[in-house]
């Protein structure tokens, strides 16, 4: 008990620290909370909803006291005092890390008062320590086997409930992470000044059971009475927002992320481009350059790893994830700088919660352009490895489009095989393009009304302005 005590409090101190100085899993966070976003329907919410009301406080406060008077009732007042104490001592300590932390929830609306702060998980402290403890309380007079099942059931139920609250999107994984362990410290410490004593006769059995009709009764009750209030509560937040094209074609590109964050929290290769458009008319212009879609992950294209396939293009991409959301697409193109055989483009866009206004809302998509080299290990199975520069996939995506503006970050300096340079395309209208502008080294688009949603030419190349 002493070493779970210890690796419980090591837990969450490790994660205390990565909250307060933003480390890597704070990005974490974040991706994992797209990725739950993503995945969310109705009946998952109906679901999701009903759990979380399980843990709720009503539930809690009414378990508490069902187990508490049957304590009183058999006069086991030590027992009694330790119960109140692992319930109650749980909730205190998490409202005075919540209040000294002042972290905000995903979504702030959702609670108010000392509740509105997020870290840790008042669900996942409370529960950790009720069912926690609980099972300790009806586990110590029971056969070793009754003893897992017990201990199981506990788990399964607190799991579910912090299930819940990453679902919905009322916590972050860390506030969740850290509320299990902050939760199981304390009432692993309790247990271990409980036992410095003979254990009282509580009767276990019997406890089981009135505790699984307070859970019950208790949780049913809570369900039918606000289920419907919360549903709406937490109800999926589609959270669009709206940029002027002149906007982003200046300034605005620059909110968007310049690296793609995996679901731990590594910063990974540059997103070194963005595309106001369709992804139909992105296609239209790459097939002009041998450019196509990767092909779908099928039972059949899989297969594809495990030969020695010479066509480069024909072995799908690998997903990869981008703050918790995997790519809409990805296009595939033989490097023509290695042997077709040997390496490949690609290129893998995500959809931003950004849409353009013009004279109708674009869509704003952010992609990254890597070169993969393929070895083919025993000519038995392919296998790829992402290369470091990022520079020259980008510019050869430029040649494929023929049209683009190429833009410096300013908070960005040219290392790692980067020189801080993002490819910004636009799909052109039916309507005419402007005129040139008057000066012949400045980029169409730059110098004329940027919310026209023309062809914008290559500037990279002057010999053709």
């Amino acid at each position: 008990m002493l070493g779970l005590l210890g690796g419980a409090a090591w837990l969450f101190l490790g994660i205390l620290e990565d909250v307060v100085n933003g480390d890597p899993l704070v990005l974490a966070d974040h991706a994992i909370y797209n990725a739950l976003q993503e995945v969310r329907t109705p009946l998952g919410d109906a679901i999701m909803v009903a759990i979380t009301e399980i843990g709720d406080t009503k539930v809690v406060v009414v378990v508490t006291t069902v187990i508490f008077l049957w304590l009183a009732w058999k006069r086991a007042w030590r027992t009694a005092a330790f119960w109140l104490a692992a319930v109650g001592g749980a909730s205190a300590l998490n409202t005075v890390i919540k209040v000294a932390l002042h972290r905000a929830r995903p979504d702030e609306l959702l609670y108010s008062g000392w509740s509105a702060f997020s870290f840790p998980s008042g669900h996942s402290t409370t529960n950790m320590a009720l069912y926690g403890f609980l099972a300790f309380l009806i586990a110590g007079e029971l056969r070793p086997a009754l003893r897992v099942l017990i201990g199981t059931g506990a788990a399964v139920l607190i799991f579910m409930i912090a299930c819940s609250r990453l679902y919905l999107g009322a916590h972050w994984f860390s506030d969740v992470a850290g509320g299990a362990a902050v939760g199981s410290a304390w009432f692993i410490l309790l247990a271990i000044f409980y036992l410095r004593r003979p254990v009282e006769r509580i009767g276990s059995s019997a406890l089981l059971v009135t505790a699984s009709a307070a859970i019950i009764l208790a949780g049913a009750g809570n369900i039918y009475h606000s289920h419907s209030t919360d549903i709406a509560r937490y109800a999926a937040k589609n959270a669009i927002h709206a940029l002027a094209v002149a906007d982003w074609w200046t300034t605005g590109w620059q909110t968007l992320p310049d690296r793609r964050v995996d679901l731990t929290g590594e910063v990974e290769e540059p997103l070194t481009f963005q595309w106001a458009g369709s992804l139909q008319g992105l296609q239209d212009l790459l097939q002009q350059d041998g450019w196509r879609p990767s092909l779908g992950w099928t039972p059949v294209t899989v297969l594809k790893w495990l030969t020695a396939s010479t066509d480069t293009t024909v072995v799908p991409v690998v997903p990869h994830f981008a703050s918790g959301r995997l790519p809409d697409i990805a296009f595939v193109r033989s490097s023509t700088a290695l042997a077709p055989s040997t390496a490949r483009l690609v290129l893998r866009l995500w959809e931003t919660d950004m849409k353009l206004e013009d004279r109708e809302q674009t869509p704003l998509w952010v992609g990254s352009i890597t070169e993969e080299r393929i070895y083919r290990l025993l000519s038995l199975v392919t296998m790829v490895s992402t290369q470091p520069d990022f520079t020259g996939p980008r510019e050869a995506l430029a040649r494929s489009l023929r049209e683009g503006h190429l833009v410096s970050r300013d908070e960005v300096e040219a290392k790692g095989g980067w020189d801080g340079r993002v490819l910004l395309a636009r799909q052109k209208a039916s309507h005419p393009p402007p005129l040139l502008p008057s000066n012949p080294a400045q980029p169409v688009g730059s110098g004329a009304d940027p919310r026209n949603k023309c062809r914008v030419s290559n500037w990279l190349e002057p010999s053709r302005l």
